[in-house]
C-alpha cells in the first residue's frame, strides 16, 4: 500500500514537472542563496546587504535561460554589469528624491522593451529592475553601494557555481526523466478514458481527457526539444516521429471511447473495456531506460489479435479494443527507437536557416506594451504614494510583473487578478509564519528558503501561488528585519491592487492592444505555418524533395500554443460573458484539430509515398487547400473587410479512394480532415463555403 502511494506520488510529480526542470531550477535558486550568504560571512556584512546577494542569486537562477551554457555565461557577466549600474542608480536616487521614482518608472520601459530580444533581453531587463527595487526596499544609501555591488557579484557568482558545477544540467538524465514523464502522461490519458467510460461520458471526465491530452502534448514538445542534446540528428528526428505517433494513438483512443459512449452498450462491455484499459496501463514500464517489456508479454499479443477483429460482424467496443492495440504498438515502437542501440529507418536533409535578426527599434505590440508600462508605472507611483509614502514601490513592482510576458489588455487583467488574489491569501501565510517563528532567526531563514523554493517552482505554472509565496516570504523578511506588522502586509495588498489597476488602466487607454487583435495576429502566424506545412507535405509525398515536415508540424504546434496563451482571457472563468468564452473555445478547438491532423500527416508521411495519378490528384487537392488557407489568412489580417470569395469545398472525389495501402490512405484522409478544419476556421470568421459537387463529379482539368 505504501509502495503504491509512493509510486503514484512520484508519477504525479514526474508528470507535473517533465524532466524535473522546475525542481532543478528551484533547487539552484535555494542553493545559490545559501552559498552567496556563506561567502559573505567572512566580510561581516550587515543582514540587509546579504539579502541583496540572495536576491541576485535567486534572480540569476530564475531569469537566465539561454539555450547554451556559453550563452548563459555571457548573460551572467552582463547581468553583473547591469546589476552594478542598477544598484548605483538606486542609491543615488535615494539621496535625491524624487529621482528614484523617475528612474524606477523608466526602468519599467527598458525592461519590458528588452523582451523583444529573447531570453537574454528578458533576463537583463528583469535583473536591472529588481536590483534597483531591492535597495529601495532596504532603504540603502549611496555609501552602501560598494558593499551592495560586492554582495550582488557574490550572488551571481554563487549561481554560476551552482549552474555550471554543482547542479549542472545532465542532458541524458534529464531526457530519461522527460521520457518517464511522457509515459506518466500517457497513463494519465488512459486513466481519463477509463473514467469517461465508467461515468458514461460525464463532463468532468471530458475535462480530464482534455487536460491529459494537453499535458501529454507538452511532453511531446519537450522530447522534441531535448532529443538533439542526447542523440544524433537522425535518431532525434526518428524519436520525434515515434513520440508523435504515440500522441496520435492516445488521441485516437479518446476519440474511439467518446464515440463508443455515444451509444448504449450491452451489459458487461463497459466493464470489459475499463479492465482492458487498466491492464494496458499496468503493462507500461515504469523505467524507460530498459527495452519495452510490453511487447514481451502474452497480454500484448492478445491485445493485437483482439484489436484486429474488425469486420462486418464487429462486436460492441471493438473500436476501443483496436485503438488500445494501436497505442500498444506505437508505445513499443517509441520505446525501441529511444533505446541507445536503436537503428534509424528514416533520414532527412535538413537545411539550417539563419534566423531573422530582431529589429532594435520598431513600432509593434512590444513597443506599445513598453509605453503602456511606463505610463502605468507613473500612475502607480502617484496612487501608491497616496497609500504609503514609504512603500509605494510595491505598486510599481506590480505594474512591471503584470506587463512581463503578456501581450494584451485581457492577459494583463487576468494576471493582475491572480497576483492580487495570491497576495491577499499570502497575508494569511505571512502572518501565520511570522508569528510562529518570531524571534527564531534560524527558523525564519529556513522558512524563507522554503518560500523561495515554492516561488521559483510555481512561477511557470501559477501566478496565484507564486504571489502567495512572495507575500509569505515578505512577512518573514519583515520579521527578520524587525519591522513586521499586519498593517504592513495590508499595505502590500493595497499597493498590489493599485499597481494592477494602474497597469490595466494604461493598457486599456494608452495605445491599447486588444486581446482580439493579438489573437488575430497569432492566428495569422498559424496559417502561415500551415501553408508552409501543406505545401512541403505535398512535395514530400510526391517525391520531389526530401523536406523535414516533422519540424514544420512542431512549429505549427508552437504557433497554436501561442494562440492558447493569447486567448486565455476569453476562455478564463473570470470572463463573465459566456458567448465570448464559447467563441474562444471554438477558435482554439478548431486550431487544435488542424494541428492534430498535421501531426498525423507528419508522423506517417514518407518521401515519394504517392505516385502517378494519385500524386496528381493530391497536387490539385493541396492547391485548393492552400487557396483556402490564403483566403482565411487575408480575412484574419484584414478583419474589417468583407470576404469577396468563398472557400472551395472538395468535389466529392476523395483522393483516398484510389489508394490500397492503409497507412498511405490514413495520411491522405488526414489531409481531408485538415481541409475540413480550414473551412471550419473560415466559418468562424464569416467566410461562406461553396456547396460540394454531386457525388461522382470530377474536377475540370
Amino acid at each position: 500500500m505504501i509502495a503504491d502511494v509512493r509510486d503514484a506520488t512520484l508519477d504525479r510529480l514526474v508528470a507535473a514537472d517533465p524532466g524535473l526542470v522546475r525542481l532543478r531550477l528551484a533547487g539552484s535558486a535555494v542553493l545559490g542563496i545559501i552559498l552567496a550568504i556563506l561567502a559573505l560571512q567572512p566580510l561581516h556584512f550587515p543582514l540587509t546587504t546579504s539579502l541583496v546577494a540572495a536576491i541576485a542569486a535567486m534572480m540569476s537562477a530564475f531569469t537566465v535561460n539561454d539555450p547554451t551554457s556559453g550563452g548563459q555565461a555571457v548573460t551572467l557577466c552582463l547581468a553583473a554589469f547591469v546589476g552594478a549600474c542598477s544598484i548605483t542608480l538606486a542609491t543615488v536616487g535615494a539621496a535625491y528624491p524624487p529621482l528614484d521614482s523617475i528612474i524606477f518608472v523608466l526602468l519599467i520601459f527598458v525592461a519590458v522593451y528588452l523582451q523583444r530580444f529573447g531570453p537574454r533581453g528578458t533576463a537583463l531587463g528583469s535583473i536591472a529592475f529588481f536590483l534597483f527595487f531591492f535597495p529601495m526596499f532596504l532603504q540603502a544609501h549611496l555609501a552602501q553601494a560598494p558593499q551592495l555591488i560586492t554582495a550582488m557579484a557574490a550572488g551571481i557568482a554563487a549561481n554560476a557555481l551552482v549552474r555550471f558545477a554543482l547542479l549542472r544540467r545532465n542532458a541524458a538524465s534529464e531526457f530519461i526523466r522527460i521520457r518517464r514523464a511522457f509515459r506518466a502522461r500517457v497513463a494519465a490519458a488512459v486513466r481519463a478514458t477509463e473514467a469517461y467510460l465508467s461515468s458514461a461520458g460525464s463532463e468532468r471526465s471530458n475535462r480530464q481527457i482534455r487536460t491529459a491530452l494537453s499535458r501529454l502534448h507538452e511532453s511531446v514538445l519537450l522530447i522534441e526539444d531535448n532529443a538533439p542534446d542526447v542523440v544524433d540528428e537522425r535518431n532525434a528526428d526518428q524519436l520525434r516521429r515515434r513520440a508523435i505517433e504515440v500522441e496520435l494513438a492516445v488521441q485516437w483512443l479518446t476519440i474511439s471511447v467518446q464515440r463508443t459512449c455515444s451509444h448504449p452498450l450491452p451489459e458487461g462491455v463497459t466493464d470489459d473495456l475499463v479492465a482492458r484499459l487498466a491492464k494496458f496501463r499496468s503493462l507500461m514500464e515504469r523505467d524507460p531506460r530498459e527495452l519495452p517489456l510490453i511487447s514481451e508479454t502474452g497480454e500484448y499479443s492478445r491485445m493485437l489479435v483482439e484489436g484486429s477483429r474488425i469486420d462486418e460482424k464487429a462486436h460492441p467496443g471493438d473500436g476501443v479494443r483496436r485503438a488500445i492495440a494501436e497505442l500498444a504498438v506505437a508505445d513499443d515502437r517509441a520505446q525501441r527507437v529511444a533505446h541507445p542501440g536503436a537503428t534509424v529507418d528514416y533520414s532527412l536533409d535538413d537545411e539550417d536557416e539563419d534566423p531573422e535578426p530582431t529589429k532594435a527599434f520598431a513600432w509593434d505590440n512590444q513597443t506599445r506594451s513598453a509605453i503602456q508600462a511606463v505610463l502605468g508605472g507613473g500612475l502607480a507611483v502617484l496612487a501608491g504614494q497616496l497609500i504609503s509614502q514609504q512603500r509605494w514601490y510595491w505598486a510599481v513592482l506590480t505594474v512591471f510583473v503584470v506587463f512581463v510576458g503578456t501581450s494584451s489588455a485581457g492577459a494583463r487583467f487576468v494576471k493582475g487578478v491572480r497576483r492580487t488574489g495570491g497576495t491577499l491569501i499570502g497575508i494569511v501565510g505571512g502572518v501565520a509564519l511570522a508569528l510562529l517563528v518570531s524571534g527564531n532567526t534560524i527558523a525564519i531563514l529556513a522558512l524563507i528558503m522554503v518560500c523561495v523554493f515554492g516561488m521559483v517552482y510555481m512561477s511557470r505554472v501559477s501566478q496565484f501561488l507564486m504571489a502567495f509565496f512572495v507575500t509569505s516570504m515578505l512577512g518573514l523578511l519583515y520579521s527578520l528585519l524587525g519591522t513586521f506588522s499586519i498593517g504592513v502586509l495590508w499595505i502590500r495588498v493595497a499597493e498590489t491592487a493599485v499597481g494592477a489597476a494602474s497597469g490595466l488602466l494604461a493598457a486599456l487607454v494608452i495605445v491599447p492592444v486588444r486581446t482580439r487583435s493579438v489573437m488575430l495576429d497569432d492566428i495569422a502566424a498559424v496559417l502561415d505555418e500551415l501553408h508552409e506545412f501543406v505545401e512541403s507535405a505535398e512535395v514530400l509525398l510526391a517525391g520531389r524533395d526530401n523536406v523535414n515536415i516533422i519540424e514544420m508540424s512542431r512549429d505549427l504546434d508552437r504557433s497554436v500554443e501561442q494562440v492558447r496563451k493569447t486567448i486565455e482571457p476569453l476562455t478564463h472563468p473570470i470572463n463573465l460573458r459566456s458567448s465570448r468564452r464559447d467563441y474562444g473555445w471554438h477558435v482554439l478547438t478548431t486550431l487544435e484539430n488542424i494541428a492534430f491532423r498535421a501531426r498525423h500527416v507528419a508522423a506517417r508521411a514518407q518521401p515519394g509515398q504517392l505516385d502517378g495519378p494519385v500524386a496528381d490528384r493530391l497536387g490539385l487537392f493541396t492547391k485548393r487547400v492552400l487557396t483556402n488557407i490564403d483566403l482565411v489568412g487575408d480575412t484574419v489580417r484584414h478583419p474589417n473587410t468583407t470576404p469577396t470569395r468563398k472557400l472551395v469545398r472538395d468535389d466529392g472525389t476523395p483522393v483516398a479512394d484510389r489508394i490500397d495501402d492503409a497507412e498511405t490512405r490514413a495520411v491522405v484522409s488526414s489531409f481531408s480532415h485538415l481541409d475540413e478544419g480550414v473551412i471550419a476556421l473560415g466559418r468562424i470568421f464569416d467566410i461562406d463555403a461553396t456547396q460540394p459537387a454531386p457525388a461522382g463529379a470530377t474536377r475540370p482539368s
